[in-house]
């Protein structure tokens, strides 16, 4: 009864396993749900608007001015008539524009696909950061799955052998003592296995909340395809051209330094009505033109201090880069390192899985044959669980290595 007990709770949770779904699904989710990622794409988005913005500041300005006063003069008290002319009004419709080299509209220009392009970056560097944490969970969590099937496997062949040591023990070929004991070893095999499934509810709650989900389904994880992927040259990388967008960035800033210290002119004109209406106030409809120019001469020299702090700003950029550079070389070397560590432990345990499993069905055959020892069954069966739970682990550490490898190495 106790057998059929567990088998219906076993067919239980592997119905609740029959939904799966991918990595895929977590990763497209996490970056549909991103804050950061949506953030970067609107900050992309304003940039190009700011860009039209300074292109509409380049063309004419023109501007509707309408302006009437009047001055009164009682008792010869009032103003002098002479400035304000007693009353005035003008209805001006002007016009300014600046005339730009074509070196600032350049640098101008530059400016904005200069931020631009930092901020594509950022969010790329974002989607990896996001990328790499959802596929570090999900190789937890299915890591947790493969030792859930695992243990029941075990905990099925238990309550195998524990309803025929039940018989052997009722017919004295084994001591009661040896089946209390067997019993008690279920029991524990229970409670791991209990641990096990409460842990893997754990790694998918994580799992989706990381991926900005709101679910608590119970559902199988396929295999993570996690391969390891061809490296790319240091100047290629992603996060190295952070870098030479930052020093590009203040080169510019040099230039728009230099451009803010050149002559500026600006041609203006007016059209329309202003009178005093002292003298045939219908005829005083005209138009002027003018030009203006602006020539900076001294500002305390303002111009090389900014250009001083452009040079620091630029030497602090070229110190990060040099580290960078080498720390860059020397992780990518300590996690292939560790790989092929790994992949060594990984060759050490297959080998001793073999034992195990062989000393379990040497035990089993004498079991029925009542010549085994029982502690030395319990001993086979827990060196079993040993082995599968170190494979488990270095298949983790395997997994997660490479996942980290593809992040420094690659820019997707």
């Amino acid at each position: 009864m106790k057998f059929i007990l567990h088998f219906i709770l076993l067919l239980s949770f592997f119905k609740s396993f029959s939904q799966e779904k991918d990595l895929s699904y977590f990763m497209d989710h996490a970056q549909k749900n991103s804050p950061l990622l949506i953030d970067y794409k609107n900050q992309i988005q304003s940039t190009k608007l700011d860009s039209l913005v300074n292109l509409a500041a380049r063309k004419p300005q023109i501007n509707a001015n309408l302006f009437g006063n009047y001055a009164p003069i009682l008792n010869n008290l009032g103003y002098d008539n002479t400035i304000t002319n007693g009353q005035t009004f003008y209805g001006l419709v002007g016009f300014n524009q600046k005339l730009l080299s074509k070196n600032r509209i350049n640098t101008q220009s530059q400016t904005y696909k200069l931020i631009r392009e930092g901020l594509v970056l950022n969010k790329k560097i974002a989607l990896k950061d996001l990328n790499k944490t959802i596929i570090s969970q999900y190789i937890s969590a299915s890591a947790t799955s493969d030792l859930i099937f695992y243990n029941q496997k075990i905990d099925r062949l238990l309550n195998e052998e524990a309803v025929i040591l039940k018989k052997m023990a009722q017919n004295s070929i084994y001591k009661q003592t040896d089946y209390l004991l067997f019993s008690a070893t279920v029991k524990q095999q229970d409670l791991i296995l209990l641990g096990l499934k409460q842990q893997y509810q754990n790694d998918l709650g994580l799992l989706y909340y990381l991926s900005g989900e709101t679910d608590t389904s119970f559902v199988h994880l396929k295999k993570p395809e996690i391969i390891l992927r061809s490296e790319l040259p240091l100047d290629k990388s992603i996060f190295f051209k952070t870098f030479q967008t930052d020093s590009l960035k203040l080169k510019n800033q040099d230039k728009l330094i230099d451009n803010a210290y050149k002559p500026s002119i600006s041609l203006l004109g007016d059209a329309g009505y202003m009178s005093t209406f002292a003298n045939l106030p219908y005829k005083n409809f005209g138009l002027s033109l003018g030009f203006g120019i602006s020539i900076p001469i001294y500002d305390g020299n303002q111009r090389d201090l900014q250009h001083q702090k452009t040079a620091i700003a630029l030497a602090t950029n070229l110190g990060y880069k040099s580290n960078f550079s080498k720390q860059y070389q020397q992780q990518l070397l300590i996690l292939n390192q560790k790989l092929k560590q790994v992949s060594e432990i990984d060759q050490q345990l297959k080998s001793q899985v073999q034992i195990s499993e062989a000393l379990i069905e040497a035990n089993k055959k004498l079991l029925l044959s009542g010549d085994a020892q029982i502690t030395e069954f319990l001993l086979a069966i827990s060196y079993s669980i040993s082995i599968q739970n170190s494979i488990s682990q270095n298949d983790i550490n395997k997994l997660q290595l490479i996942n980290e490898i593809n992040y420094w190495s690659l820019n997707e």
